[in-house]
């Protein structure tokens, strides 16, 4: 079936405190989704941003962004007063998540919501708790990262770094109160995230989530299952994540994730990414598996270097990890995110997996890339994109890309001023033949550089803070968009 769907994180959505919630402008673009005639919503990973905002560089692979809690929900409910939620510095532009100012202030306002709820009989709290496995890792990591004012875990005491049960009870003991404010917030974010996928699904969305191939060194994850990744006896990493040099980036991406230990993977049945996938699945309509080349072969760097150049091309888990997905999660809908360096090894494995893979429009016109981009090369198992959030918006990539580029493109896909070149981009991936198009909310609203999402290799304070302006979300843009989606059959009424 041909459906498409748009591109834009929660963190951007409009709204009065500092950032995109779960709250009544979620509901708002759900309804500007479905008079647009689209089918799905694609997000960016919703668990707790650690290193550099990045929603990739994450607390927990299981938990939820208390960021993302409707604080106008929770006044509604009695557990904040309007007046506690005037007068608090949330930044100084609404068009920019300021982080810093919601590490400052989200926390302090979360917590009176904290200190009404607890004195409140709840049982669905109490089932929450008892239903979620991984919580009273996560929340004594978190506790205890404030307790020793958020350094990462490698630094904390050797007894909690080792997790040695005798000092692990006594620091749940201590910290009791902070833990069970950690469950609170996930408390909270999941029954916001059920009641807004319930409206999505009211409307006929489909939410499309994001799975990291990597968790951070920084992380609950690590932390909790050290067995599970490539670490020496004092818990450091002995190998790291990245990618290779190439025309891009000569010295490669250095990305500093932990490498997992496959063999161990293998050896439980991958219980802990069978796990994951599970819990994301309850989160998501379907689900991009980020760098999935890295399931076939990784690059492994020596832990300490300061660039990616030295690694090598290790073994990933291959055709028995998808083996252990297809047997234990065959309900799952999987994108294979599967840019970068391919090989016919890569490609084998993703073809056999039967997970569509990814085309990005923008890729078709540079000549360092592959013509596999261009649209007349597209199987109708593909995922069709004009960019993603680590790419350029389109109207960037017109105004950056060469001269050249740029007239390829404008030949080949038909470009005239009066359509313009970022409709005309879009028009064109909306008539490929991949069953799915996304576009990302940006290049609707043809908006340039200042609108980028993310540099990838950049540690700019502006990656990830782009928030969409008030009023953008017009009924003559849901129209136009609305034409092109039934003109090339992907609407549901061209479906049935």
């Amino acid at each position: 079936m041909r459906t498409s769907g748009i591109l834009m994180h929660v963190t951007s959505l409009p709204g009065p405190y500092g950032i995109g919630t779960m709250g009544a402008e979620a509901r708002r673009f759900l309804d500007f989704l479905e008079k647009a005639g689209q089918s799905y919503w694609q997000v960016l990973p919703l668990s707790p941003t650690g290193c550099g905002n990045s929603p990739y560089q994450a607390f927990s692979a299981f938990a939820g962004n208390h960021y993302l809690i409707d604080l106008d929900t929770l006044e509604e409910e009695g557990l904040l007063r309007k007046e506690e939620l005037k007068g608090i510095h949330w930044g100084q532009d609404e068009g920019r998540v300021d982080f810093g100012a919601l590490y400052e202030n989200r926390g302090k306002v979360l917590y009176q919501a904290y200190e009404r709820f607890i004195g409140m009989p709840n049982r669905a709290f109490q089932e929450f708790v008892k239903t979620n496995a991984w919580l009273p890792d996560y929340g004594l990591f978190m506790a205890l990262k404030e307790e020793f004012s958020g350094t990462e875990w490698l630094s904390w005491p050797e007894g909690l770094r080792l997790r040695d049960p005798a000092e692990m009870q006594k620091y749940r003991e201590k910290l009791k109160y902070r833990i069970v404010f950690q469950y609170f917030l996930q408390f909270k974010f999941f029954e916001q995230w059920g009641k807004l996928r319930a409206y999505a699904k009211d409307r006929g969305i489909g939410i499309i989530g994001d799975v990291p191939i990597y968790v951070p060194l920084d992380s609950a994850d690590v932390w909790a299952n050290p067995g599970f990744f490539q670490l020496d006896e004092e818990r450091r990493p002995t190998m790291v994540a990245g990618v290779p040099p190439d025309a891009f980036t000569a010295d490669g991406q250095l990305w500093g994730n932990p490498l997992y230990d496959w063999n161990r993977m293998k050896e439980s049945g991958y219980a802990w990414w069978m796990r994951r996938l599970e819990s994301a699945s309850r989160m998501y309509d379907r689900i991009r598996l980020d760098h999935f080349r890295g399931f076939e072969s990784y690059w492994a760097v020596p832990a300490g270097d300061s660039t990616a150049k030295n690694g090598r091309w290790m073994p990933g888990p291959g055709e028995d990890f998808l083996n252990a997905i297809h047997k234990n999660l065959p309900h799952l809908a999987l994108i294979a995110e599967d840019l970068g360096y391919l090989t016919a090894e890569v490609r084998k494995l993703q073809q056999d997996s039967g997970y569509p893979g990814m085309k990005v429009l923008e890729f078709a016109f540079d000549s360092r890339e592959p013509s596999e981009y261009l649209p007349h090369t597209y199987t109708r198992n593909t995922v069709c994109y004009t960019g993603t959030h680590d790419n350029q918006t389109v109207q960037q990539w017109f105004d950056e890309a060469s001269p050249e580029a740029v007239e390829y493109a404008r030949e080949y896909l038909a470009l005239n001023d009066r359509e313009g070149y970022a409709w005309g981009m879009i028009r064109s991936g909306m008539a490929s033949v991949s069953d799915l198009f996304v576009a990302q909310m940006q290049d609707y609203l043809g908006l340039g550089a200042h609108s980028r999402m993310n540099f990838p290799g950049s540690l700019s304070g502006d990656n990830w803070t782009w928030r969409v302006q008030e009023g953008l979300f017009t009924e003559p843009l849901a129209e136009k968009i609305k034409h092109l989606t039934h003109m090339y059959g992907r609407d549901e009424s061209r479906n049935k």
